[in-house]
């Protein structure tokens, strides 16, 4: 056990603690950790620097992260009209990062592709809150707002995952290397429901699962790690098979709240209680402040990233305006454009591929720390409130 990783956990334990003793202090805690690595990393302090064990957990955590985003995704909120728009507003999205990307080539910025790739994400762990906040989750502004982020989330792992996986094999390769991928899934699945028709191992499962066994959490992370590990196998990131995990779980178990309650909570507890704590941590402690702060021009560049978030995920919510009011379009583009986790793994991965400079990489970050920072708190301001706030 390093005194940097203990270092890493207590600073994950005092955020929380510290959000809950001081309440006016309306900060996202993902924001305040990764802050907290600034503070105490090479940057400033120099207490911690990253060792090969923080690094293994912090890669976990953000394939953890990855598969609980992919859980959230419900596919069956892109059914019917809904799905119609959604489409627009992902070709809105594409056409608006596409503009981005052209950009940074005219001004020779490196990675142009992998931050135009980075910018169509958005947070739905920071969203979702919001929308409870304003009591409109169930909405149609919340539904929108919901398919609308988890459009975006899909389309960015993909895309980053398959156009800028870092190997030397054609598109036409790595397509059909996604197909393999898909089609282990699909096997997958199959597996899952004939398992769920075998009575004596969905007895076995239902009494081990909140045993000391822990079965389906072992299951999970059992499924979340062989999915990385295949996509990493294939030549993609390892978050896209995280990420592939979530989507096929919340697939074969649409409402998990109904149907396992303790699941969603102990899923919860493994990965917000450990590992992707330790992952935002981490990215502060790797984050080049130095970079960001020595050099005029990058600092320059966080304006710049802000209204090329807003370019590409807030006005894309121009393709919901026969549902929405006015106040509820700006509200969803600027929820579409709260962006922070999915930029910092595309960072990490564009900078161990070298294709990134660290500068830009951290001041994409900043324009990402302040979109958390900002942009939900104007759209709350705007959404009606229907229920009294949570506490």
């Amino acid at each position: 056990m390093s005194a940097g990783l203990v270092i890493v956990l207590a600073v994950a334990a005092g955020v929380p603690l510290l959000l809950g003793l001081v309440p006016a202090l309306r900060l996202p805690g993902a924001l305040l950790e990764i802050i907290a690595g600034v503070l105490i990393g090479p940057s400033v302090l120099g207490w911690v620097t990253p060792d090969e064990t923080i690094r293994a957990l912090s890669l976990l955590g953000l394939s953890f992260l990855l598969f609980l985003a992919g859980s959230e995704v419900d596919l069956r909120r892109f059914r019917g009209t809904l799905g119609r728009r959604v489409a627009l507003s992902v070709a809105l999205s594409l056409g608006g990062a596409g503009v981005v990307v052209a950009v940074l080539v005219a001004l020779g910025v490196s990675g142009a592709a992998l931050i135009g790739v980075a910018l169509l994400a958005t947070s739905l762990g920071l969203v979702v809150p919001v929308l409870f906040d304003a009591g409109v989750l169930a909405r149609p502004v919340g539904r929108l707002a919901v398919a609308g982020a988890s459009a975006g989330e899909v389309v960015a792992v993909v895309l980053l995952s398959v156009g800028l996986s870092g190997t030397d094999t054609p598109l036409a390769g790595r397509l059909l290397l996604l197909a393999l991928l898909l089609g282990a899934l699909g096997v997958i699945a199959l597996v899952v429901l004939g398992a769920e028709h075998s009575g004596r191992l969905t007895g076995v499962i239902a009494r081990l699962a909140d045993t000391s066994a822990q079965i389906r959490i072992r299951l999970t992370v059992l499924l979340v790690a062989g999915l990385a590990l295949a996509a990493e196998a294939l030549g993609f990131e390892a978050i896209l098979g995280a990420f592939l995990a979530g989507l096929l779980l919340r697939a074969l178990d649409p409402d998990p709240q109904a149907t396992h309650p303790l699941y969603p909570v102990k899923l919860e507890a493994v990965g917000y209680g450990l590992l992707v704590p330790i992952f935002f941590v981490t990215s502060g402690l790797t984050l080049d402040l130095s970079g960001l702060l020595e050099h005029p021009a990058a600092l320059a560049t966080v304006p710049g990233f802000l209204l090329a978030l807003l370019l590409v995920r807030a006005v894309p919510a121009l393709a919901f305006r026969g549902e929405l009011s006015r106040r509820e379009l700006v509200a969803v583009g600027l929820l579409q454009a709260t962006s922070l986790p999915f930029l910092l793994a595309a960072i990490e991965i564009g900078e161990r591929m070298a294709i990134l400079a660290p500068a830009v990489g951290a001041g994409l970050v900043a324009a990402g720390v302040i979109s958390v920072l900002v942009f939900p708190a104007v759209a709350l301001a705007l959404l009606p409130r229907r229920t009294a706030l949570r506490v």
